[in-house]
């Protein structure tokens, strides 16, 4: 039986499910939308906040839990050892009833087949319930993510490592790119004036709008007709980087879900192709769908972009965006599975990964090009230090600063650090060819 077929189990039986899904390596957008199916529509809003919410705080409620446990939850019963992380999160982190919680908790017990362990459930929600949180034991719990993670952004960033952390833990704000080929972004913020949504312009971003509160897409003028689309200001910001003009042909390498390739093509109306690659052939639907809902058309190629004989056709782009495969180490406010899923063993690996998609991109590359490099990481490994290693290998390229008023300027790129107040984490570095 499918871990979400019984769809009379309790919300927190679900969400159980869910967490031991992502321990066992799926990400939440992987395991959460089937498992928000088998949920009435006016409860999946909650699930989805206990699964997010578990998963944010994850290093603290699992440092309690572990304090209060005598002997580990055998591996078989894996799934209550989750089901107590859910309730110790709403005990900490919500307003609801501590009767219900621990009531509901004991009933979800149940539905997951476990009634010998009910006992347990009741045992320690109740001595949580009456002790209260406990001082953190460490910076890990404290600031509820890995301790290699912690470590490692204390190395990095010894100044600003502690702002990094809490920003992770902050709810992200909902950011709009107003489609400049439908709406000015003072159009756009005029719209939402009259439709009730507050919002004001992005500090960098030119086409970005914040909402000062989160709503359904379906509520936001002319979304379906492709007025705006939601992305965070910090990736919008490739498309004034890559200096677009009529007729150039550019390339958007590992382009899904599709975000900046519909950047691209709404901020320059009059260029002669864009090509967008990704090698997930599951993940280039979402592309398409993001080009249709805006009325937009790029060239979509379903292949490794490092392996440039298996798609390139031999003419050479003019521009160029490399998003990398990376850590994600700055949206994990979006995405705190990432606190879950990464590895400190990943970033090496990964660095790897980036150089080479960088020195292929390279070779496509046309004289007097330019190429843009991006990553979502706040990790140098992964940024201004590929870049020190290409330049080394590439002494011809032309490292170009760019005159903006954002990010740091790390010697070979700029990095933005998530800001809990607008921008996740992100880094650019731009890269010119030389003519001859």
């Amino acid at each position: 039986m499918d871990r979400y077929d019984q769809l009379d189990q309790p919300m927190r039986a679900v969400a159980a499910n869910v967490l031991m899904a992502v321990e066992n390596g799926e990400s939440l957008s992987q395991c959460l939308p089937p498992a928000l199916q088998q949920l009435a529509p006016n409860e999946r809003p909650a699930l989805q906040a206990l699964c997010y919410g578990t998963c944010r705080w994850f290093h603290r409620l699992d440092n309690e839990l572990n304090s209060r446990l005598k002997s580990p939850v055998k591996k078989q019963d894996r799934v209550v050892h989750h089901l107590m992380l859910v309730a110790l999160f709403q005990l900490r982190f919500s307003q609801q009833a501590t009767y219900a919680i621990l009531n509901e908790s004991v009933e979800a017990c149940r539905a997951l087949d476990k009634p010998h362990l009910t006992g347990l459930v009741n045992g320690v929600l109740r001595s949580a319930e009456r002790e209260g949180a406990p001082e953190p034991a460490n910076d890990a719990s404290r600031f509820s993510h890995p301790a290699w993670m912690v470590e490692k952004l204390r190395h990095n960033w010894p100044d600003h490592w502690q702002q990094i952390l809490e920003a992770n833990n902050a709810q992200a704000p909902m950011t709009l790119r107003v489609n400049a080929l439908r709406f000015t972004r003072d159009e756009y913020l005029a719209l939402l004036n009259d439709a009730g949504i507050e919002a004001t312009a992005t500090a960098f971003a030119p086409q970005g709008i914040q909402l000062a509160r989160p709503v359904q897409v379906d509520q936001l003028p002319w979304f379906a007709d492709g007025a705006v689309s939601v992305q965070d200001e910090a990736a919008q910001l490739c498309t004034t980087l890559l200096d677009l003009a009529p007729g150039q042909r550019v390339l958007d390498a590992c382009a899904a879900p599709g975000g900046k390739t519909c950047a691209i093509l709404e901020s320059q109306a009059e260029l002669a192709e864009v090509v967008a690659i990704d090698e997930s052939a599951a993940r280039l639907p979402r592309v398409q769908e993001n080009l249709d809902r805006l009325d937009l058309h790029a060239s979509l190629l379903q292949a490794d972009a490092a392996d440039t004989e298996q798609w390139w056709d031999g003419q050479a782009f003019d521009r160029i965006l490399l998003d990398v495969p990376c850590s994600a180490s700055g949206v994990i406010r979006r995405h705190p599975d990432i606190k879950l899923l990464r590895r400190e063993t990943d970033v090496v690996p990964l660095a790897a990964i980036q150089l080479g998609l960088l020195e292929a991109m390279w070779s496509v590359l046309k004289p007097g090009g330019r190429l843009v490099y991006a990553t979502c990481s706040v990790f140098p490994q992964e940024n201004h230090r590929i870049i020190q290693r290409f330049l080394k290998q590439q002494t011809t390229a032309v490292l170009i600063e760019p005159e903006v008023q954002w990010g740091r300027n790390m010697g070979a790129g700029r990095q933005l650090l998530p800001d809990p107040t607008s921008h996740d984490g992100f880094f650019y570095a731009v890269l010119e060819k030389p003519e001859s």
